[in-house]
Formats: C-alpha cells, structure tokens, sequence
C-alpha cells in the first residue's frame, strides 16, 4: 500500500485520529445560518406577511451597506485593531460624493466610486498611520477621528442638505437595479457588489501573502516583527483598505437614501463591529473570516428591520439588542471559540496513543 494515501483506519494504527473536517470557524458560520434561520421562523409567528419578497428586498439591499463595513472592519481587527471612526468615514464620502455628483450631473458611475473610494482611503490611511507609526493605540485614534472627521462634515456642510432631486439618474435608479428575480425575491446590484467584494477579499486573505502576513500581524505582532514581516506597512495598508471600503459603503448609502444630511453614517460603527465579531472575528485580532461578517451583518439587519414590525417592541430596544449581541458573541468566542481552535490544532489531542505508551516505544 506504500505510495497511496493512507485510510481512516492506517491513520488511527498510526496513532493519529483525523482532524475534524469542519474548522471551528465553518462551525461558527453554520451555527449562525442557523440562528438566522430560528429567527426568521419566530419573527413569521409574531409578524403578519413577514415571508414576503419586498421585506426580504429590504433586507438584503439594506445588509449590502452593513456587509461592506463588517468586511472593512474585519480586516482592521484581524490586525489586532478597530476602527471606529467608519461611521463619520460613510458620512464624509456620501456627503462629499452626493454635493460633487450634484454639481457635476455627467460623471461616470465608475469615477464617482473611484472618488468615493479614495476619500475613504485617505480618511483610512491618515488613522493608519498613527496607529502603525505613531504607536498610538487604535481605539484611542479612531475616537478622535471619529469626532474630527464628523466635525469638519459638519463645518463643511454649513447646514446644507444633499437631496435626491439633485442627483444624477442613475444614482437614484442604483438601488433598484436587479440582478436576479425570483417571483417577488430581488437579487439587487447592490447586494450582488457587497457579496463580490467580501468573496474577493476572503480569496485574498485565504489564497495571497498578504492575508497569511495580516493573520500572522494579527495573532502575534512580536512574533511576526521578529519573523521580518513588515508589521507597520501591513497595519497601515489594513486601515487604508478599511477607510477605501468605507467610502464604498458611502456610495452605496447615498445611492439608497438620496437625502443626505451631516448625521449620515451615525450608529455604522457599532453595527459594524457587531457584524464582525456576532460572525466568529475575534476582538482580540489573527482570526475570522469574512465569509462569517456577511452573516454576522445579515442577522443583524434581520433582527432590526424585524423588531420595527413587531409593534411590542419598542425601537429603542435596537441597539441594546445589538449590545447584547456583541456580549454574547465575545462571551462565547472566550468560551467556546478558543477551546474549539485548541482542540483542531493541538496534535496531542489527536493521539489515540497514551503517551505513557509512546515513551515506552521510543525507548
């Protein structure tokens, strides 16, 4: 049998038991699938008319924005960062973007997401460059730039306010495009450029260098310094990443909204950072997916345009749903999460041979 791969049962003569084929963060994600699934269920008993296409319409089109940030986020805190000046990032692009557009009718959709995008980037890369550079700790910076950023928006505006009869066409049409129709189910562009971007960055962070090296940052910054990795670049190229999906997110809220005031944006870094940790991204950096920020997000618009119809609940519960949200998946990333990972990684736990055995063969 010497040249074939070897079977369940040569493995276990080995002494090795084959590892699990589902990783703990496949489970997380189907647990999660699964706790959107229980959702909608419970939501169709207390809701009359909830399975419809226009409430599933206006849940995807509204997690395509959610999605996109969860995504930018989860990239910030693989690095064993956060960044929570997003919301007043969204903001400043869809401000800016909508008064340029408004200004200039003729602009190409393309150059008007390139614009949007690269404000955001420079938003990004200004935050990244005092947390890679000036040693100053994330949460510390993103709260200032959170302020700063909102502040200048609403200097600038000077109390003018973005409408969506001043728009070009095709702007107020982009949230309506589809894609797909499936009798009144409506896979919308917006949501179709959320799930391409998310599906190309997790190929790029599972297949490229760079994700192993943002991974690598993320898990042990002294260790990956020590390996050579260029720590501070790939830190900085983390929040420049965040600040450019950012601005996308901004495009894509003007395009929804139309009307866009200096409040814009306020409240995106809460939901945010809950879409990435309620899906399996640790807070404490170097694990998740962003496969798993997707669904994170879905759930969390779910339960919000949820609680909005059922007329018990009142909206202000919203956000201390999304904090509970948020505790339970720490508490349970703490609990469960790290004892999942140690077990698929540790070999010894794999063993089926007592080592007492194994001392006495070596011998």
């Amino acid at each position: 049998m010497s040249g074939t791969a070897a079977g369940p049962a040569e493995r276990v003569a080995d002494g090795r038991r084959p590892r699990p084929k589902l990783r703990p963060e496949r489970l997380r994600e189907l647990s999660l699938l699964a706790v959107i699934g229980v959702s909608v269920l419970v939501f169709s008993q207390l809701v009359d008319n909830y399975l419809s296409g226009s409430f599933f319409n206006r849940v995807t089109t509204s997690m395509a924005i959610t999605a996109v940030l969860a995504a930018a986020q989860t990239i910030v805190i693989l690095t064993r960062n956060i960044d929570l000046s997003v919301g007043s990032i969204v903001g400043v692009t869809a401000y800016v973007t909508g008064e340029y557009l408004a200004a200039h009718q003729t602009t190409a959709p393309v150059l008007a997401v390139g614009l949007a995008m690269l404000m955001g980037c420079v938003l990004g890369l200004l935050n990244g460059t005092l947390v890679a550079y000036g040693r100053v700790p994330s949460i510390i910076v993103t709260l200032g730039t959170l302020a700063i950023y909102r502040t200048w928006l609403i200097d600038h505006a000077n109390s003018r306010t973005i409408t969506a009869d001043s728009l070009p066409q095709w702007l107020v049409e982009f949230p309506q495009r589809t894609v797909v129709s499936l009798g009144g189910l409506d896979i919308r562009l917006v949501l179709t450029v959320a799930v391409v971007v998310i599906v190309a960055l997790q190929l790029a962070l599972g297949r490229l260098r760079w994700g192993r090296w943002v991974y690598a940052v993320g898990s042990n910054p002294d260790a990956a310094r020590q390996e050579g990795l260029p720590t501070e670049r790939i830190t900085l190229g983390a929040f420049a990443m965040c600040g450019a999906l950012s601005g996308l997110a901004g495009f894509m809220f003007l395009s929804r909204f139309g009307t866009i005031t200096v409040a814009a944006g306020q409240g995106l870094e809460l939901a945010s950072v809950a879409a990435a940790v309620v899906g399996g991204v640790s807070i404490l950096g170097g694990s998740g997916t962003l496969i798993g920020a997707l669904l994170g997000a879905l759930l969390i618009d779910l339960l919000e345009l949820s609680l909005v119809r059922v007329p018990e609940i009142s909206v202000f519960w919203r956000d201390a749903v999304l904090g509970a949200l948020i505790l339970l998946a720490i508490a349970g990333d703490v609990a469960i999460g790290k004892r999942l990972r140690r077990f698929w990684t540790s070999p010894a736990r794999h063993s089926t041979k007592p080592p007492e055995r194994e001392a006495t063969t070596d011998a």
